[in-house]
């Protein structure tokens, strides 16, 4: 679901700190040098979805697909009552 810290560290090419900035602080400059999407957890680690360096493709579900349409646009009426 998410890159791991080796994963992470190949990515970016960063797995230490280096003055007086934290392992953690370098990679989310570098992701963000690189345009990367990420979040930085709690312990101010970044965190990358694995979709989004696969380049996973978004999925519709059935009923939003192109033909679908909505029944009111559709000019049939239902019966009520």
């Amino acid at each position: 679901m998410f890159l791991s810290a080796p994963e992470l560290a190949e990515l970016t090419g960063i797995s230490r700190g280096k003055d007086s900035m934290t392992c953690g602080e370098l990679q989310a400059a570098q992701l963000r040098a690189m345009k990367i999407p990420h979040y930085r957890n709690a312990a101010g680690r970044p965190v990358i979805a694995r979709a989004v360096i696969e380049g996973a493709a978004y999925v519709q579900s059935s009923a939003a697909g192109a033909d679908w349409m909505p029944e009111v646009m559709s000019g049939k009426q239902r019966a009520y009552g």
